[in-house]
């Protein structure tokens, strides 16, 4: 079902061609670059906080991990990762394949700095073994992100 519901918001895009699906997991950076044939890098994945009782999902660089002090500067909270009961619930996806598509109503999507640095990035598309081959600005206009935050380290 978020499968579908994620194709559904895409194709209101003209992005839906993008979608790859695939007989193997991709439900981690590992597996999505292994199935896609690039570097973890290039994996967008989709990172889900509670703050402050609203769920957030930031969406980041395969390779960045969340720095503690620059989450707590943004958000004025310490980092608390939703448990996969509770991705399910509050942003209507299961762990592994989380996207900013099709969404829960309410879910504040941000996109991180270390996606920047590249051309195309693969996020997922709503399950686990399918991913959307997107531009950054095509992400962008599909997330419906509030905006570019500066949240994680390791990528630089």
């Amino acid at each position: 079902m978020a499968f579908e519901q994620a194709k559904k918001h895409l194709e209101k895009l003209n992005l839906a061609d993008r979608i790859r699906t695939f007989d193997v997991s991709s439900a981690t950076v590992a597996l999505a670059a292994e199935a896609l044939g690039c570097e973890e890098k290039h994996i967008a994945k989709s990172l889900t906080f509670n703050v402050d009782g609203t769920a957030v999902l930031i969406v980041a660089a395969g390779d960045a991990k969340v720095d503690n002090p620059k989450f707590k500067a943004q958000f004025h909270t310490k980092a608390k990762m939703l448990t996969p009961t509770e991705v399910e619930e509050m942003i209507g996806h299961a762990v592994g394949g989380v996207c900013p598509f099709g969404i829960k109503e309410g879910v504040k999507v941000y996109l991180d700095v270390s996606l920047k640095r590249f051309d195309i990035v693969y996020p997922a598309c709503g399950s686990a073994s399918s991913a959307v081959k997107l531009t950054i600005p095509e992400l962008e206009a599909a997330s419906a992100a509030i905006g570019w935050i500066d949240v994680c380290k390791n990528w630089e």
